[in-house]
């Protein structure tokens, strides 16, 4: 864990919460997740409140079904949209290996690392059910097919990446010249279901590589910057990050759902969701109750994980409360410090800004 941060809060902001049936409890029209106001105020409360990053949610299907059936903007436009009207915070959407072009992935990640000036991630989506890969005509992948699915786009994504060195971009006026071409590489990536030539159309983001999420479940440990795990309960959620790092991980971080007392008490808040629609488990340790508490079980997670990935319940109710006391209360207690407008996303999580692969043998023209 960085010694530096303490631990590294991540929120995830997908429609209006996290409890399928948050939209009836959000205080605002449904059709509202579809404006721009919307993310643009999750992020900007996210942002002062101190969150290291916001990831955003999305999947080829509805996230619900029934009368709680929601639509979503692409998480990567959502993403592009808030990344000029922020300057600290880390985006992270959720693109999928499994339904999205590599190389057209590859690029519209390191264009979000562009336009926020290095503060770009990316959350490894792999959907695989029947009616998710239909949308593409597509059928579910075994477990061994999806897994190398997995790994060839992140590593086609890394190379591509750098497939321009640093400096390949000239821009000198005298002479007329962009860029050198000897420092822009094809990478000829083959993969098990698809190849890639190269070079990727945008120059080597600013971080160098787009930070990389991925959950524990992917089996990429060792390919991802942040494993996420989960767990029922602390200790759960305690083995799940050990045999995280014991597979490769660098960083791990826990998945958290939230339901927090505010004007009304988390249990009947809760309860009162349920009657509308019951919330299934995915496995995340779910946090019912008062900020304190939470603050405490933060507190219990930061000896085994770097960071904590908070589900609000609903957005317009426990953010609130978030921003207001519970990230206040873990920096008072050095558990979280903000991150810095003008600081890359991997300069916030202690990551090191990788070499370009291309750098040491490429062939510069004069």
């Amino acid at each position: 864990m960085s010694e530096r941060a303490g631990l590294f809060l991540a929120l995830d902001a997908d429609g209006d919460g996290a409890h399928p049936a948050a939209w009836r409890f959000s205080g605002r029209p449904p059709a509202a997740v579809f404006g721009g106001r919307a993310v643009r105020e999750v992020a900007a409360t996210a942002e002062g409140a101190g969150f290291t990053l916001v990831t955003f949610a999305d999947s080829p299907v509805p996230p619900s079904s029934g009368l709680d059936a929601a639509g979503r903007l692409e998480a990567g436009t959502r993403a592009a949209f808030v990344s000029t009207l922020t300057d600290r915070i880390g985006l992270a959407p959720t693109l999928h290996v499994t339904s999205t072009e590599p190389f057209h992935l590859a690029t519209q990640l390191a264009g979000l690392d562009h336009a926020s000036t290095g503060r770009a991630a990316w959350v490894v989506g792999a959907a695989n059910t029947a009616a998710e890969l239909a949308t593409i005509g597509a059928r579910p992948l075994r477990a061994d097919a999806l897994r190398r699915e997995v790994t060839d786009v992140i590593d086609a994504a890394r190379a591509l990446w750098d497939s321009w060195e640093d400096d390949a971009v000239v821009k000198d006026v005298a002479t007329g010249r962009y860029l050198d071409p000897g420092k822009v590489h094809h990478v000829d990536f083959v993969g098990a279901a698809f190849t890639i030539k190269g070079p990727l159309i945008t120059p080597r983001p600013p971080q160098g590589q787009v930070v990389v999420l991925a959950s524990d479940e992917l089996d990429v440990a060792d390919r991802a910057d942040v494993v996420l795990v989960s767990g029922s309960d602390v200790a759960a959620v305690v083995a799940a990050a050990t045999r995280a790092r014991a597979a490769g991980a660098g960083m791990v971080f826990a998945e958290v759902e939230v339901v927090l007392d505010a004007a009304e008490p988390a249990t009947s808040r809760l309860a009162r969701m349920a009657d509308a629609t019951p919330w299934p488990s995915a496995g995340c340790l779910r946090h019912v109750g008062s900020a304190a508490a939470l603050v405490e079980l933060l507190r219990r997670l930061a000896d085994a994980v770097d960071g904590v990935r908070l589900h609000p319940a609903v957005l317009a109710v426990d953010l609130p409360v978030l921003a207001e006391q519970v990230l206040p209360a873990l920096a008072a207690a050095g558990l979280h410090r903000a991150p810095r407008a003008g600081d890359t996303l991997r300069s916030t999580l202690g990551l090191p800004r990788p070499v370009n692969r291309f750098a040491a043998s490429a062939t510069t023209i004069a």
